[in-house]
């Protein structure tokens, strides 16, 4: 780390031990080339959960009939606009600007963290380099972002997720019964379903990835804090989400799988609230 970079962290720091919340400063910067107005509010209220988006900025081409969506929302969700022309076609000059603008605030030294709303995976040299700084990087794009881009973040959201809450339209919790279910539906049944249905269906929960990282997070008599298991769940793939599964917390899914855990609630000497804990069945 160099001399510059060690006073931003140190800067980050005296903040920090200020700060009476100790809140993330949030820097949210939107590509509009690559990202969709609807479901802004709730993307801020995710951020929310994070930290304060202190900065607020969406880059592209206003005076574009594709940006009149996000005209509507700008203004009640103070977020500042970024005009960028497109000079010439093919080249994608909204990505440069936003980039530089990034590096630009990360040498204030003013921020905790980056959201970087965008399904673009060129932005992944960028996540990379917040990350070399010590930031946090939270990443928000569509299911069809590539894997570079979402394994460069600590965390990454689907916004399919989000459009669902906007929607106020879950889908049906995966469990046993369901796999069964599935296993079992008749293809005549299958074929009758909507069109479409099939890319909107909700992804499999990836068993075997879920009990490994169970296995490195255990203590020696095989039991693992739902925290700690989350951490390292999110550590080894930062776009997992429970809410992907149609649970609203990862406790939700651990509950209802039944099938892969077994779990216990613990209550801890002088405390009010029990934790859970829980092993692989």
């Amino acid at each position: 780390m160099t001399t510059a970079s060690r006073d931003r962290a140190s800067a980050r720091s005296a903040r920090a031990s200020e700060s009476d919340e100790g809140q993330l400063r949030l820097a949210v910067l939107i590509d509009a080339d690559n990202a969709q107005a609807t479901v802004i509010e709730q993307l801020l209220a995710e951020v929310a959960r994070y930290g304060d988006a202190t900065v607020r900025r969406i880059y592209g081409d206003f005076t574009s009939p594709h940006s009149a969506s996000w005209k509507r929302v700008l203004q009640r969700n103070a977020i500042k606009p970024v005009q960028q022309f497109a000079y010439s076609t093919g080249k994608n000059a909204t990505d440069s600007t936003l980039i530089i603008d990034a590096m630009d605030l990360l040498y204030t030294g003013n921020f905790d963290g980056f959201c970087l709303v965008t399904s673009d995976s060129d932005f992944t040299g960028l996540a990379m380099r917040l990350r070399e700084e010590g930031l946090t990087v939270l990443g928000f794009g569509e299911r069809k972002t590539p894997e570079a881009f979402r394994n460069a973040c600590h965390r990454f959201v689907f916004v399919e997720v989000l459009r669902e809450a906007a929607s106020g339209v879950a889908p049906a919790p995966e469990g046993p019964e369901a796999d069964q279910r599935a296993e079992a539906l008749p293809s005549a049944e299958a074929s009758q379903e909507p069109r479409g249905a099939a890319t909107a269906a909700r992804p499999k929960l990836p068993k075997k990835f879920v009990l490994s990282a169970l296995a490195q997070s255990v203590d020696d008599e095989g039991w693992a804090h739902v925290g700690t298991f989350g951490s390292y769940l999110n550590k080894l793939q930062p776009d997992f989400d429970p809410r992907l599964y149609g649970y609203r917390k990862l406790s939700d899914l651990i509950r209802a799988r039944t099938d892969l855990f077994v779990t216990e609630e613990r209550r801890a000497p002088g405390a009010n609230q029990s934790a859970l804990y829980l092993r692989a069945r």
